[in-house]
């Protein structure tokens, strides 16, 4: 591996660990959504790093399928978030554990 890559491995490696403190850390909903795309992004990053040093992976289209269900992901997320504010007038997720209809 050449150390261009390894630098782009090392800055997904990093993004994965703020995206995963992120997770475990926070607990504001939308702080949590970020954290989310902070991984997907982490995830696109080595796609396309890979796809630049092994031609012919794919990894550049696969790239671009995950950035447009990582922005579905965005709409639904942000949503259920709003419904959930409406309703409990907070976006704390420790208030969110009695979600019945």
């Amino acid at each position: 591996m050449s150390n261009e890559l390894i630098d782009f491995v090392i800055v997904s490696i990093a993004l994965l660990g703020i995206g995963i403190y992120g997770l475990s850390v926070k607990r504001n909903a939308i702080r949590m959504l970020f954290a989310v795309e902070i991984i997907i992004n982490a995830a696109n990053l080595n796609l396309v790093a890979f796809a630049r040093f092994i031609p012919h992976s794919g990894g550049q289209t696969l790239a671009l399928f995950s950035i447009a269900i990582a922005a579905a992901e965005v709409a639904v997320g942000l949503s259920l978030i709003i419904v959930a504010y409406r309703m409990y007038q907070n976006i704390d997720i420790a208030d969110f554990r009695s979600l019945k209809g």
